[in-house]
Parts: C-alpha cells; sequence; structure tokens
C-alpha cells in the first residue's frame, strides 16, 4: 500500500512539475529547470554517504571493537542484512548523546548504517535491533534514490518559481491569470510540491518500520525504542542537526522534535501512529503486548559510555567516541 501511495504522490509530484513549468517557462524553461536540479541531486546522491558521515564525525566500527556493546551492535546488523539478504553495510557510531539512528548510501552495495553513542546508551539491545532493522529497511527499499527522484522535481519547481519571472516575464499577460498568476505559481507551487515531499517521506517511514520489524521480528521493539527516542530528542540537543536541518529527514525520529512540527510539514510520521501499527502487527504476528515504556526520567548507560547520573551533555567539541 505504501509503494502504491509513493507511486502516486510521485506521479502527482511530476504532474504538478510539468504543468507549472510549462505555465512559467514553456518547455525551455521546464527543461533548464530539471537539468538543474537534477545536476544538484546528482551529486548528493552520488556523494550523500561520504558527506553524511562526515558531518556527524561518524567512526565505522567493527567486532573487533574493544566494548561489549559496539561489537553486539555491530554482530546484530550484519546478522540482520544477511537474512534481508542485503550486501554487509559499513556499521558506524555517532558521538552523539541524542539515542537515534540512520542509514545512508545511494544503494545497498554503499550503505552505511550510524547509531549514536546515546542510542547504545539508553536502548536496550532489542530496541537497538528494531532500529536498526528500521535502518536496513530504508536500504533494502532503496529510499535514497526514491527521495532523490523526489527532491529533483521538487528542486526542479522551486527553481522554476525563484526564476519565473525571468522565463519568458513579457508573456505574463498571455498566462492563465496574468502577472497576478504568475505570482501565485511562485508562492503556491514551490509549497505544493514541498507538501507532497513529506508525504512521501511520511510513507517511507512507515514502510520501513515495517519491513523492520519484520526482519528483527520484534514490532514491539521498534515501537518501544521510538517512544523513547522521542522522549530523549526532547530533551537532548543534537547540534549538527540543528546547524544542518536539512539532516533531520534522515533520523529515525527527527533530531529536531522538540522544536515541534506540523503533521503536514512534517518528514516523519506522528510517533504514536507509528507505534499504533507497529503494535497492530505485532499482534497480527501473534505476540502478546508488553508493559507500555514506563516514565523517563534518567538515561540508563547500558553501554558505559555516559556518566551514571543526569543526562549526559554532548561536548562543545566532540570527541571521538569512548576513547
Amino acid at each position: 500500500m505504501n509503494h502504491l501511495k509513493t507511486f502516486v504522490l510521485l506521479a502527482a509530484m511530476t504532474a504538478l512539475f510539468m504543468g507549472v513549468g510549462y505555465l512559467i517557462g514553456g518547455a525551455t524553461g521546464m527543461a533548464i529547470a530539471l537539468l538543474f536540479a537534477g545536476a544538484m541531486n546528482l551529486f548528493s546522491y552520488w556523494n550523500a554517504d561520504k558527506i553524511v558521515l562526515k558531518m556527524y564525525r561518524a567512526q565505522l566500527v567493527d567486532e573487533q571493537h574493544p566494548n561489549a556493546v559496539v561489537r553486539n551492535y555491530v554482530a546484530d546488523v550484519r546478522q540482520m542484512a544477511r537474512d534481508a539478504g542485503l550486501p554487509q553495510p559499513r556499521v558506524a557510531i555517532i558521538p552523539n548523546d541524542q539515542p537515534n539512528a540512520f542509514a545512508t548510501g545511494r544503494n545497498p552495495q554503499n550503505a552505511a548504517v550510524c547509531a549514536t553513542t546515546g542510542l547504545l546508551d539508553m536502548l536496550t539491545r532489542e530496541e537497538v535491533r528494531g532500529v536498526m532493522a528500521h535502518e536496513l529497511a530504508h536500504v533494502k527499499n532503496r529510499d535514497t534514490l526514491i527521495m532523490t527522484v523526489t527532491a529533483t522535481i521538487a528542486g526542479a519547481i522551486a527553481a522554476l518559481a525563484n526564476f519565473a519571472m525571468f522565463f519568458g516575464g513579457g508573456q505574463d499577460r498571455e498566462r492563465p491569470g496574468g502577472i497576478i498568476g504568475t505570482l501565485a505559481l511562485m508562492l503556491l507551487a514551490p509549497m505544493a510540491a514541498g507538501l507532497v515531499q513529506m508525504a512521501i517521506s511520511r510513507g517511507r517511514e512507515y514502510e520501513a518500520d515495517r519491513v523492520g520489524a519484520e526482519i528483527a521480528g520484534d514490532p514491539q521493539a521498534l515501537a518501544s525504542a521510538l517512544q523513547k527516542i522521542e522522549a530523549y530528542a526532547k530533551r537532548i540537543h543534537n547540534p549538527t542537526a540543528e546547524r544542518n536541518p536539512a539532516s533531520g529527514q534522515l533520523f529515525i525520529i527527527n533530531p529536531l522534535a522538540g522544536r515541534g512540527a506540523d503533521n503536514l510539514f512534517s518528514t516523519h510520521p506522528a510517533t504514536g501512529n507509528r507505534v499504533r501499527a507497529l503494535m497492530e502487527l505485532g499482534a497480527r504476528m501473534g505476540m502478546q503486548p508488553r508493559p507500555q515504556t514506563p516514565g523517563l526520567t534518567q538515561p540508563r548507560p547500558a553501554a558505559g559510555f555516559a556518566a551514571t547520573t543526569g543526562v549526559p551533555a554532548t561536548p562543545a567539541e566532540p570527541r571521538g567516541p569512548w576513547g
């Protein structure tokens, strides 16, 4: 169902681009905008893994790591990748106290999955498995490619709107609505494209939840993890994400969730809706409901990387993880 929804939304965005492009720039303007947006997004798509890993100071780890929690994390990712029929991804950790995770890479052969030190500190092994299975599902579903195509079309629409007055500015009177119609397109077309882009993103998150829960075999562990991550994200800042808010859509929970977001303009579904869908999936799999996540007061330093009391504060100058 989510695949069909994604296809329909992509078709709607393509139709919007063609209509707006023809009205504003004609065939020539439409082609220029598409080539411009495509070139920018192709560069990002091809180099996304290197850019993002460097931005977040991610460090690759393997099963020889001195910390047992990290070794378990790597082993679980590798085992779930094998079970899902995926090539082995690069596995990394990010020195950040906010529990979160993301996947990047242009295809399964070049994928990398990353967890923050906060995630390994505060979640149980089963919950970490659920989170990383969600990230592997993004890799399996080729969501990086889907969102790159979406971003290309949305970027082309924005480019057309920005240069509307240059593409045949003297023809405004011949267009429906004249200059007023052109101004309306400049304002409304990028907004409409953004809404469709975000709707596609939310659909891909639901699909990754479903596929990830099947990979890990435990929808309830992922549901519990989502609740914990959202609660901590509201209290623990992610300075890198705050400096680069566009990267927030990569994470399993928006790292800027504490700032609040309107549903229509959110790249992620409401956590409560995601949890509800996962619990329903668990019921269909014959799992008995577990106790609800208790009130979150203090992080649990499971991995031994954070202080044993209080919420850890991400240092101003992130150091190498655990050493």
